[in-house]
């Protein structure tokens, strides 16, 4: 990481005290707040959280070799309130909070580097859209790109100091909950290019309305270079309407749905679970030198779903202001493999589980059933609640349960309290042949399952694991895998 220890110290306006063999034109290797993941000669900036404060590590990561502690307490006052010994403190930069002189120095940092950066933001499809992007971009450019979930105040600028010299371009995830986030991340990241995923029904307990996410949303243009480009999902009421954003004509990539759309995915030919085979059709635009005539390009999108179809074609649309050729772009969607806890498929001796439990809101919940209705084997849903929905929590809850069983999947597994609304749907609008049940919590639909798994799964059947983060069915997806074997 390209940054002394007095640039640091600048960048966050803390104070600097140097012990040892550090001087202020010392490098730092990296930058951490896990005191586990500290390398030599890395900087680690000690946050307080909701149950831990990192002060209490400071001494731990010393002793590793950190080169540098970025803190808010003195080595004194951290003796004085936890007893530990902080006589092996090196050298350390004094601020008034941590977790802000993280941000500060992300954003020098971000402003030191010569390398164009994509922003990604949008209710559903973030992160298997970053993994599109950045899998495509791949094909002729270093990329880094954000790893697990690390897209908010603190993952978004740990993900900026990742990125070295050697790297080419970057894809920044980038996601939030409430009004000022995405204001604030668009400060680290100034985005050279803004793709929106899509504006659905997420987080409307602080954003209230559509409009409301839209307006947060469209925070990633505050800092935009200024000629930068945006990427918008042109098959969504909302971003279709943006005709222009900050002086700059927008590019749309979607079904061929809109007029505006530079990038469309067509002729989609299904193969289930397994993925699907498209055509892209790129049109030549007035705010794009990069394609002057209607160019065709058909592709293989491994993953299954249209909405990995629509993944597909906002990566394309990204890979030619890239100037990468067709090829490139065909070949980079055709690798692309599943995250973890996003529409990932885990074959099993005794069934196949769609692991997408990492979190839930209710267009990606349609999402997932409409990927299980493509199994050609008994189909088995586990649905659990949906956080952060507002005051149409209940309804929103109801109609997921509605859509499953329009859906035809076979049993219908809720668990939660919110989600006995969306039992009671599915009940009401299923047909007598579906099997529905519901459970009040995790820990009672593990021990139903423990005891009678074959009840509610049967062998060879094809299993959806979706909830909201909150909701912790993770362990869910382990239980199943240990016994599918």
């Amino acid at each position: 990481m390209n940054l002394s220890v007095r640039e640091i110290a600048e960048a966050c306006g803390g104070k600097l005290v140097l012990r040892g063999d550090v001087s202020g034109d010392t490098y730092v290797s990296s930058a951490v707040i896990d005191s586990r993941k500290i390398e030599a000669g890395g900087v680690f900036f000690a946050t307080i959280g909701e149950r831990v404060d990192g002060h209490r590590f400071v001494s731990q990561v010393f002793e590793a070799g950190a080169g540098l502690a970025v803190v808010q307490k003195t080595p004194e006052q951290v003796q004085e309130e936890t007893g530990t010994d902080c006589s092996c403190w090196g050298s350390y930069v004094l601020v008034e909070e941590s977790l802000q002189a993280l941000k500060d120095v992300a954003e020098y940092y971000r402003r030191k580097l010569d390398i164009r950066v994509v922003g990604i933001t949008g209710s559903v499809g973030k992160t298997s859209t970053k993994e599109f992007i950045a899998g495509v971009l791949a094909e002729k450019l270093n990329v880094l790109k954000t790893e697990g979930n690390f897209n908010n105040e603190i993952g978004v600028p740990l993900t900026l100091l990742r990125i070295r010299e050697n790297h080419e371009a970057a894809v920044v995830e980038m996601g939030i909950s409430d009004f000022g986030e995405m204001h604030r991340l668009s400060k680290m990241v100034r985005p050279d290019i803004c793709v929106i995923t899509n504006i659905g029904q997420c987080h409307l307990e602080n954003l209230k309305t559509r409009d409301g996410i839209l307006k947060a949303k469209s925070e990633i243009f505050d800092f935009m270079a200024e000629d930068g480009e945006v990427c918008l999902n042109g098959e969504d009421d909302k971003l279709s309407a943006l005709a222009e954003v900050k002086g700059h004509k927008p590019h749309f990539f979607g079904f061929g749905g809109n007029l505006s759309e530079e990038v469309t995915a067509e002729n989609i030919e299904s193969h289930g679970l397994w993925g699907s085979d498209a055509t892209l059709r790129f049109y030549p635009s007035e705010n794009s030198e990069k394609v002057n005539k209607t160019t065709e390009l058909s592709v293989h999108v491994p993953l299954p779903g249209s909405h990995m179809v629509l993944n597909a074609a906002a990566a394309a649309c990204v890979a030619v202001l890239f100037g990468l050729t067709l090829k490139e772009i065909a070949r980079g969607i055709a690798k692309i493999e599943p995250v973890s806890g996003r529409n990932n498929l885990i074959r099993l001796s005794k069934y196949t589980l769609i692991d997408d439990c990492y979190n839930a809101n209710p267009a990606s919940m349609r999402a997932a059933i409409d990927l299980l209705a493509m199994a050609d084997t008994e189909k088995v849903a586990i649905l659990g609640d949906m956080f952060e929905l507002g005051e149409n929590s209940d309804a929103l809850h109801a109609g997921v349960g509605e859509y499953a069983a329009a859906a035809g999947i076979d049993r219908i597994i809720c668990v939660g309290e919110n989600s006995q609304h969306t039992f009671r749907a599915a009940a009401d609008h299923a047909e007598e042949t579906t099997y529905i049940t519901h459970f009040p919590d995790r820990e009672t639909l593990l021990k139903a399952l423990e005891e009678k798994q074959k009840e509610y799964i049967p062998e060879g059947s094809t299993v959806l694991i979706k909830a909201s983060h909150g909701m912790e069915f993770a362990g869910v997806l382990e239980f199943l895998k240990e016994r599918g074997e």
